[in-house]
């Protein structure tokens, strides 16, 4: 069934619409301003409740909680991932450079502070390895760990008092920096790492862990190595030291291996069944111990262990405050990564469950979270990936499966953390490598991404080349400033076309296209896909000539002939001079129609603005020479579909001064309509447009 549309209204030009839809109040923006800023200054109690339900979101969503139906799936989800983050807590802190007490302490204070201020419903706060990975990079180069110390001696816990002095005073910056970013509303930041960067980034930083770990699953006793090309270095040192490999340890992590591995992949092939995943890294946590202990693993075969996990509540300290200058620059990379990752997270399964994310609000969740622990020797933290995966799968539904967490964590610091003196480091490390399973399987994307963009498949494959080839940080910057430089290289090289119509419509589509679109004789219409602005004007420039065929050349005797022209007229009929011609810079607007042009001749150009989203000052001035420089040879210029902005800038701009205002239409259509109007029934009050 075949549906057909008529119109039949005036042409409006952008003045005239204003005029007839548009508004009187001139003070209106300044009225609003006004009472935005008096409404934020006024102090009632209503006003301090909201601003409290928007500050702390807990005192908002934890009254609306829906007890019979929430509680058990927050319950299971939240005591599943609390399990899992003691081994990855553990895990995660050898990546930091500390002791594993200190990544429980960073699998508790988060995710209870994380509870009362954050809006993602199903994120799991903690240990993150990437993050961990950076954090560790920055203990290792101000606190370098020397191989002969003994771990029992009180030098030794001197030493690992600087380490986490440092990480923590790495914490502390990092929640510093968000919360100032969070009070300037700098939320929309996180936009920056794209979705390609963030992916490839965290698959890069993959490989730097999974080599990091390898000195841990071999039993070599290596220096740490950072800054550029780390990943190699490291690699090459453990090449180096094979033959030095401790065998025990080796099997210990070749077993472990052969446990995760399978395990894991049941979990995530059969997630859709398994009520809960199984608890496959505390169990085998649980079953290494109990053989290092009962074997004599640490002094028969020399086998690392974790030591001394000492039970209780941490006491509050103060971070190494002294290091903020030498830790700044890379804590701004471990917050944007953190921050960027935990957003991420949060919008993915905030669509997946149809409510909103506040980024801003994030930005305070996750400051808080970072500032208040690292009083406690906690490192940084983020959301995570696999315990956020976890805890939706499991039937999370609120920020309370968080309290269920926590009591997990709590209760292993409480009575049971001693129990794990005797656990091999190296089972450790195969939980770090076996964690990054969703990191590296992010591989499986590539083709899709080529397919859909290969603009953003070649951003991915750089971020991630410069990250596993020269560091963690500067490759993420690369990354950045490469995905940026293809933003300005689209809006540099943006199309421009030109617009046929459609016969019997008001549908203008290029005519490159559009086969049976065609052009209006005598009119050029021509769109630009992207803002005109100091970086590509010159190319918008060339496009413009090109399709209109203006060399300089052309403009040269183009002027020339309408001089001669105009001068002909004035010597036949000063009358009509007099009386048509009131102004230099343009004449009336059926002029150009009585000169001696043919059909085929470019008689008016129409730019179509609709697909332009900012112009800056050296736009508007291009547009101020274009009109002169049409004018010159005769053909009058058009706007149409301005928005504001750019219909302002122009304005502010004098473009009005070479320009008539009533050449700038609300649409394509008006402007064509008004252009045969004038060419073939020249009356001024002729204002209507139909099709």
């Amino acid at each position: 069934m075949s549906t057909s549309v008529a119109v039949y209204r005036n042409i409006y030009t952008e003045d005239r619409f204003k005029q007839a839809y548009g508004t009187d109040d001139n003070t209106s923006g300044s009225l609003r301003l006004r009472e935005k800023i008096t409404g934020r200054c006024r102090c009632s109690k209503r006003a301090c409740l909201h601003l409290l339900k928007e500050r702390v979101p807990i005192f908002s969503w934890l009254p609306r909680y829906r007890l019979k139906k929430w509680i058990l799936g927050d319950t299971i989800a939240g005591l599943t991932v609390g399990i899992l983050h003691i081994p990855q807590g553990m895990a995660f802190a050898l990546l930091t450079s500390v002791a594993p007490i200190f990544g429980l302490y960073t699998s508790f204070f988060p995710v209870v502070l994380y509870m009362f201020f954050g809006t993602g419903r199903h994120v799991s706060t903690g240990t993150f390895a990437v993050v961990s990975l950076m954090t560790g990079s920055v203990v290792e180069q101000l606190v370098p760990s020397p191989l002969d110390m003994n771990s029992s001696s009180p030098e030794a816990a001197e030493f690992e008092g600087q380490r986490i002095g440092v990480a923590s005073a790495v914490a502390l910056l990092s929640g510093i920096i968000m919360l100032c970013m969070c009070g300037l509303q700098l939320g929309f930041l996180s936009t920056y790492l794209s979705e390609p960067i963030v992916k490839a980034f965290t698959s890069a930083a993959a490989f730097h862990v999974t080599i990091s770990q390898l000195q841990n699953m071999l039993g070599l006793r290596l220096p740490r190595h950072t800054g550029t090309f780390s990943l190699f270095k490291t690699l090459a040192s453990v090449m180096e030291n094979l033959p030095h490999t401790n065998m025990a340890e080796l099997l210990i992590s070749l077993v472990c291996l052969a446990v995760l591995v399978p395990v894991k992949e049941i979990n995530m092939r059969y997630r859709q069944r398994l009520r809960t995943p199984i608890p496959v890294e505390i169990l085998t946590v649980i079953i290494a111990t109990g053989v290092a202990y009962a074997s004599s693993l640490d002094s028969t075969y020399d086998i690392e262990i974790v030591g001394h996990i000492p039970a209780g509540f941490p006491s509050p300290r103060m971070p190494s405050l002294h290091t903020f200058p030498d830790i700044a620059g890379d804590t701004i990379a471990i917050t944007f990564v953190g921050y960027a990752v935990s957003v991420s997270l949060a919008m993915i399964y905030a669509d997946k469950h149809g409510y909103s994310i506040h980024p801003n609000q994030e930005l305070l969740a996750h400051g808080v979270s970072n500032t208040v622990s690292s009083f406690f020797t906690c490192f940084p933290s983020s959301a995570t990936l696999a315990t956020t995966n976890i805890l939706e799968s499991a039937g999370g539904f609120t920020q309370l499966s968080g309290l269920f967490t926590s009591l997990v964590v709590l209760i292993v610091l409480l009575l049971i953390g001693p129990l794990f003196y005797f656990l091999p480091k190296a089972v450790l490390a195969c939980i770090n490598v076996t964690s990054l399973r969703q990191m590296f399987l992010q591989f499986q994307d590539l083709p899709e991404l080529w397919r859909v963009s290969k603009m953003d498949f070649m951003v991915w494959v750089v971020t991630w080349l410069s990250v596993v080839i020269l560091n963690v940080d500067l490759g993420l910057a690369i990354g950045v400033v490469f995905s940026m430089m293809t933003v300005i290289c689209r809006t540099q090289r943006a199309g421009c076309s030109v617009l046929g119509r459609a016969s019997n419509t008001e549908i203008y589509r290029p005519v490159e296209n559009h086969s049976k679109c065609y052009e209006v004789p005598g009119v050029k219409i021509l769109t630009y896909n992207g803002p005109i602005y100091y970086g590509n004007r010159s190319f918008f420039r060339e496009e413009i000539s090109r399709l209109l065929g203006l060399t300089p050349e052309k403009i040269r005797s183009r002027e020339k002939a309408r001089k001669a022209l105009e001068k002909r007229e004035r010597e036949a009929t000063v009358n009509t001079v007099e009386s048509c011609i009131a102004n230099t810079s343009f004449s009336s607007e059926n002029e150009f129609f009585k000169s001696e042009t043919s059909e085929s001749d470019v008689q008016a150009v129409l730019i179509d603005c609709s697909s332009v989203i900012f112009v800056d000052v050296a736009g508007a001035r291009l547009f101020t020479q274009m009109c002169t420089e049409c004018q010159k040879v005769g053909v009058h210029v058009y706007l149409a579909n301005c928005n504001e902005s750019v219909l302002k800038i122009l304005t502010s701009s004098g473009l009005m001064n070479f320009m008539s205002p009533q050449h700038i239409f609300v649409t394509v259509h008006d402007a064509v309509m008004y252009i045969q109007q004038q060419k073939e029934k020249p009356q001024e009050n002729s204002t209507t447009v139909w099709v």
